[in-house]
């Protein structure tokens, strides 16, 4: 089968790049397969190309609206019907696309993982023939991945629940371990893996010890180097930081110092961000100094400089991160300021994340009391409050009923959202003429139990039977899309049902021992970040072996593709190779010896306070672990309820490591 004609037909290119054909094949005979391809190595096409070929739809889960958006774009100016279904359009939008889809319009359609979780959108992909399910960054599924997100392990029930005989999974980054979950969790055969080289000769890794005092004028000598030689303009660059206030201080000092450059992290509200990445693709901004929220939208090709001034997370979002930059080819800087400074906080990310037992036990209570108090089997929760009483942060949170549903012991049934608010766009008599007698009745009803403060009005339906309020809902959703009223939802609550809680004690257990496996191979990860750095071998090398590619000297490897050229035992062009080992990295921080026992008990004492105030609970109640958290930094929803952050003592041990902090709390 000739698929060159068709490549050229659908996209203008005359020949596949290193791994897409053979996925491809495998894919358009039947086989489903994972593809592991380096960050800009054209995963896309891999699904792109077989959706062309294929007579049925091919559904793209993918983990970022900027993504998805991009790629729609793509698709529809090569005149391939694409779409996605996301929360920035209106019902009437959906409505449309999704009736492009059933009518054949429409070949490959993009979602959210999120959207799974929509009963109407499930009801929907019931009606259509899927022939290829498309998990794009893909190692989100697997709980040993670095971008675990809990929704992607409902994926390879969903394929089977809408009997999708196709799975395509693509990733970056994916290590041993990780590669051999991912596939295990959709049953791909180990032959239809297809990896290519990690090895891109074009990128100069370059790793230097740099004390926290030297950082700025470190990264300011960087960044004032990166004039172009044919514009003799300054080369686009990305600064990554850990933290927001960091990208914003940074971002500030750099202005202060003639560097134009614009911070950009998950604070800013999404009008700012589009900004400035718009400017940094359309060479306005040079230079952006970024938490990890920025890049995975980014297909910038002529990215000459990626700094992290901080610790990345670990091996793979360096690999991720350093794969923007050079994606044309063309030589490109990537350099890592490296201290131990850092390394706390990195850890803590990890340390906050893990729900305590009590937790655990307290949420499985919850859940059985409610069930059983209402004589039924069901259970309503709402995130936010939900983690603001057990004390879990949301996404373990989210993870936590994951694993729930998993074990079969819960089932999510439905979401409504338990506040409304509306607003009369045409006067209610208008309203009211436009339907007959019956509705014109129940809507009135509807308007008279809204109480309404000047112009928005809240509706009361606490003591209506559900039928009438579920009727009452949709009413109000009809009139929102008729462009009637104005229409504010709040509080969206899911409904799960409940099955057998009878060994409560038994299943938190069980959940606790997961959470820790998952954060001793996180802070594993974090060692393995710093082992890598402080290493005295080839960086190119090292970091291909660390995601399994043992392909050095296999000149077949990596076809002709300038980002998977296989190398030798050296690379040649790394610090390390150059002779510019850093050895042990230094500043960690300060030492045990350090922390005044009386002052950690005056702070312990001033916390005890607060949560008695706060959360009418007893101190004796407060666990090793909020204590710990208290003095480390790491937020809460309790800390958070007792407005630690105001409290003296909170961070003051932030540099200390956490296993330190933790003995020496346990030992007053």
């Amino acid at each position: 089968m000739n698929l060159i004609p068709a490549l050229q037909q659908h996209f203008g290119f005359d020949q596949f790049r290193g791994g897409q054909e053979q996925c491809v094949r495998q894919v358009l005979t039947g086989q489903s397969s994972l593809a592991i391809f380096p960050t800009g190595a054209g995963k896309s096409l891999c699904y792109q190309f077989s959706a062309t070929q294929l007579s049925g739809i091919t559904l793209v889960v993918s983990p970022l609206l900027a993504l998805i958006k991009d790629q729609v774009e793509f698709l529809q100016s090569k005149g391939i019907g694409a779409a996605s279904l996301d929360s920035s359009q209106t019902p009437d939008q959906n409505r449309d696309i999704m009736r492009q889809v059933r009518e054949g319009q429409i070949k490959i359609l993009m979602v959210s993982v999120e959207r799974f979780n929509n009963e109407s959108f499930r009801n929907f992909l019931h009606t259509l023939s899927i022939s290829l399910l498309v998990v794009d960054e893909a190692h989100c599924i697997s709980e040993w991945g670095h971008n675990f997100r809990p929704d992607y392990l409902k994926l390879p029930d969903y394929q089977r629940q809408f009997n999708i005989p196709l799975v395509l999974l693509l990733t970056a980054t994916a290590a041993p371990k990780v590669k051999r979950d991912m596939a295990a969790k959709f049953a791909i055969d180990e032959q239809h893996i297809v990896q290519t080289g990690f090895y891109r000769s074009n990128l100069n890794l370059t790793v230097l010890s740099v004390p926290q005092v030297d950082k700025k004028a470190a990264l300011l000598n960087a960044l004032k180097q990166r004039l172009s030689p044919q514009t003799n303009e300054a080369e686009p660059a990305i600064v990554y930081v850990t933290l927001q206030y960091s990208a914003e201080e940074i971002a500030q000092w750099l202005r202060a110092n003639q560097v134009s450059a614009q911070a950009y992290h998950a604070g800013l509200d999404s009008e700012r961000r589009e900004q400035i990445q718009q400017d940094f693709m359309s060479g306005k901004l040079n230079t952006v100094v970024a938490t990890i929220a920025f890049g995975m939208g980014i297909d910038k090709s002529n990215i000459r400089h990626v700094i992290h001034y901080d610790l990345p997370k670990s091996i793979e979002n360096y690999s991720q991160e350093i794969g923007r930059a050079g994606r044309d080819g063309q030589a490109s800087n990537c350099v890592t300021l490296a201290n131990l400074e850092g390394l706390s906080t990195l850890e803590n990310f990890v340390y906050g994340d893990t729900p305590e037992l009590e937790s655990i036990a307290y949420l499985l209570d919850l859940i059985d009391q409610q069930s059983v108090m209402q004589r039924t089997l069901t259970w309503e929760m709402q995130l936010y409050a939900l983690s603001n009483e057990t004390n879990i942060r949301q996404l373990p949170l989210k993870t936590l009923l994951v694993q729930l549903e998993l074990m079969g012991i819960i089932s999510p049934k439905y979401a409504y959202y338990a506040h409304f608010r509306y607003k009369f766009v045409t006067p209610m008599a208008q309203v009211l003429s436009q339907f007959d007698a019956d509705r014109c009745a129940f809507l009135m009803q509807v308007f008279e139990a809204t109480k309404f403060k000047k112009v928005w009005g809240e509706p009361n339906f606490e003591f209506w039977a559900q039928d009438a309020k579920d009727r009452a809902i949709k009413a109000l959703d009809y009139l929102s899309e008729k462009g009637l009223i104005e229409l504010e939802t709040k509080q969206l609550t899911q409904v799960y049902e409940v099955y057998d809680l009878s060994q409560k004690e038994q299943v938190a257990a069980q959940l606790g021992d997961y959470f820790k496996q998952k954060e001793d191979a996180e802070i594993d990860r974090i060692a393995k970040l710093i082992a890598f750095f402080e290493q005295d071998t080839c960086l190119n090398r090292s970091l291909a072996r660390y995601f399994g590619d043992e392909s050095f000297g296999d000149k077949s490897v990596g076809n002709e593709s300038t980002e998977n050229t296989s190398i030798q035992a050296q690379c040649g062009h790394c610090s390390s190779c150059l002779g510019n080992s850093i050895g042990k990295l230094s500043g960690r921080g300060m030492n045990e010896n350090d922390i005044d026992s009386e002052q950690v008990r005056q702070d312990l004492s001033e916390l005890a306070s607060a949560f008695q105030s706060a959360l009418k609970l007893h101190p004796d109640s407060m666990s090793l672990d909020t204590k710990c958290r208290f003095l480390a930094g790491i937020s809460t929803p309790y800390l958070t309820k007792c407005r630690a952050k105001r409290l003296s003592g909170f961070a003051r041990y932030q540099d200390q490591s956490y296993a330190k902090l933790r003995q020496l709390v346990q030992g007053l």
